[in-house]
């Protein structure tokens, strides 16, 4: 019988949260696009054909994961890229935090048991 995977803690929790807001494609498009430079959101709806609406929310699932982040200017509100978003997707991944019993991950080639 095959167990099911532990998903519990506040880790694979927050792992999960950040993989599923990476793997929508429109999600995907913005940060493509927050990636090179800041952008309001009237920028980013003439760049992603969707609805102003369903943009806003997919912003607000990436500012919730904390991948996207904004600052006010007047009216307008600007949208970047998290300093730390690059690193937050990767230790998102298994083993990011090291592998096998000395945290180390095995090295390539390797099969550990």
């Amino acid at each position: 019988m095959v167990a099911e995977p532990d998903v519990s803690g506040d880790r694979a929790a927050r792992s999960l949260a950040v993989l599923h807001a990476v793997a929508d494609p429109i999600r995907w498009a913005v940060l493509e696009q927050l990636a090179t430079q800041c952008q309001c959101v009237c920028d980013l709806q003439e760049k992603i054909a969707v609805a102003p609406n369903l943009l806003s929310y997919h912003l607000k699932v990436l500012r919730d994961v904390g991948l996207v982040t904004t600052a006010r200017r007047g009216r307008w509100i600007d949208y970047f890229l998290a300093v730390d978003a690059g690193e937050q997707m990767r230790a998102a991944l298994p083993g990011a935090t090291g592998g096998p019993a000395d945290g180390a991950a095995p090295a390539a080639g390797t099969c550990v048991r």
